[in-house]
């Protein structure tokens, strides 16, 4: 069955998004290649602009790039639109499925989709990372892929794919050791240390 054309509404605001993502002055200095199938990391998320930079980026890569949406903004007359965009439709009130289980699922009728996820939750992120975007590239056995942007100098990259393995702890001690070489000593990493401890002491409790 054919696919339907996008919506005017979404091409408009995607060319708008990379517009923006060039004009800013972007730069990608690392660019591996992500798999069509991903959960995709984007830190630290510390500026709005970090979405159109995520978004750009990933669609000068030729990836088509999904988010997850509260369910309520899929209804009429934004339903199209948003599903254009590569929005993923969660309801977090759903009694017996959690939204890790509802993207889940979503993966499994999909041939591509590079989901982008901030695990810090905010740009004034003050707590360890939520652990959402791990389960939901473990139960659908899709590689996580690392993003990073530096918002001062216009510099970003996407990094390389890292299969978790279910021992999330080691997975994030693998995650941190990758941003600390592209961003060294950036404070945001104290929350992903933060993460490890509260993974590891929560496993030997």
């Amino acid at each position: 069955m054919k696919t339907a054309e996008p919506s005017l509404l979404s091409r408009l605001m995607r060319r708008l998004i990379f517009a923006l993502y060039r004009r800013r002055g972007y730069r990608l200095v690392e660019t591996n290649q992500p798999p069509r199938r991903c959960v995709m990391i984007g830190v630290p998320h510390t500026s709005n602009w970090d979405f159109v930079f995520f978004l750009g980026a990933v669609t000068e890569l030729g990836i088509r790039p999904s988010f997850m949406g509260k369910h309520t903004l899929f209804k009429w007359p934004m339903t199209r639109f948003m599903y254009d965009m590569g929005g993923v439709p969660v309801d977090r009130s759903a009694k017996g499925r959690n939204y890790v289980d509802q993207v889940v699922d979503a993966f499994a009728t999909a041939e591509d989709l590079a989901l982008v996820v901030a695990p810090e939750g905010t740009r004034s992120a003050t707590r360890p990372w939520r652990s959402g975007f791990y389960h939901i590239a473990h139960k659908a056995g899709v590689p996580l892929v690392p993003a990073w942007v530096e918002n001062k100098t216009g510099r970003g990259g996407i990094g390389p794919a890292i299969m978790p393995s279910g021992d999330y702890a080691a997975d994030l001690e693998k995650l941190l050791t990758y941003y600390q070489s592209v961003m060294p000593g950036h404070p945001r990493w104290a929350l992903l240390e933060a993460a490890i401890v509260e993974e590891r002491s929560a496993t030997h409790a």
